[in-house]
């Protein structure tokens, strides 16, 4: 190659460089799937979209008093798969997925049959995510705060653990939040585990105030204090929990948050 081609083809090369350089990155995309607890007013999931670089990106869809049944049935859903279908400004999208709380038994409308639909629609959830193109991600429910005889209460097990029995069969991503926010709670025991809730403890706890907690009326961010919802103090530590957790089962997005400084 003689010196005019050698000069030629650096030109080239270092057009290519700058041409790369000037074309900024596609970000990804973080979408929240999921019911109260993930909820703006009521959950992490705002807490966690103000971690994320570029907040703008990560999108909660999450909405208070849903299940596994009722937030496709209510044609919320519609809307994740029609995000995911205009994808193409995205690197990848993500879709951080929770139920189970208004799965349980005893909510009208919207319980699930734990055996025989819940397992369904969560590995339906994660099939059409990977359908159209997006990387699901299985959450477990993130606990409720409730101790008998300083013993934490966890009537979450079952949901998470066919959660947890979901993600491994379908190969996907899984944060058992229900397990590390359990063991987090267990281990501060519950008058701290109180500061974590929408409104101070009362001094006076009757049984209406802490079955309004466990039954969670559709569409209604709780205002009253319980043991199921979380306030700014609770966001704050439950969305660093979630980031942390997604950050170990999927490192790829571990440059996506911002430093613990800008937090």
């Amino acid at each position: 190659m003689n010196f005019q081609s050698l000069t030629l083809a650096a030109a080239l090369m270092l057009a290519g460089a700058s041409t790369a350089a000037e074309t900024p990155a596609k970000p990804i995309r973080i979408l929240l799937v999921g019911d109260s607890t993930m909820a703006n007013s009521s959950g992490y999931g705002d807490a966690f979209c103000s971690r994320v670089n570029r907040a703008n990106t990560c999108l909660n869809l999450a909405k208070g008093g849903r299940s596994s049944g009722s937030f496709r049935a209510e044609g919320r859903w519609d809307e994740v798969e029609g995000l995911l279908r205009g994808a193409a400004a995205y690197r990848s999208t993500y879709v951080l997925i929770q139920f189970g709380h208004n799965d349980q038994p005893g909510k009208p409308g919207r319980s699930t049959d734990l055996k025989t639909e819940f397992p369904v629609n969560m590995a339906r959830y994660v099939q059409e995510v990977k359908a159209l193109g997006g990387i699901p991600v299985l959450v477990t429910p993130l606990t409720r705060r409730s101790f008998t005889n300083n013993v934490l209460e966890n009537n979450l097990l079952p949901w998470a653990d066919v959660i947890r029995t979901t993600a491994a069969a379908q190969h996907v991503a899984l944060l058992d939040l229900n397990a590390e926010s359990y063991a987090a709670v267990q281990a501060m025991g519950e008058d701290e585990a109180d500061t974590l809730a929408v409104a101070p403890r009362p001094d006076k706890i009757t049984e209406a105030t802490l079955a309004a907690g466990k039954v969670e009326v559709a569409g209604a961010a709780k205002s009253a204090f319980d043991r199921t919802h979380v306030g700014a103090k609770g966001a704050a530590y439950f969305s660093r929990m979630v980031m942390e957790e997604m950050k170990r089962a999927l490192p790829e997005t571990a440059g996506q948050f911002k430093p613990e400084s800008e937090q």
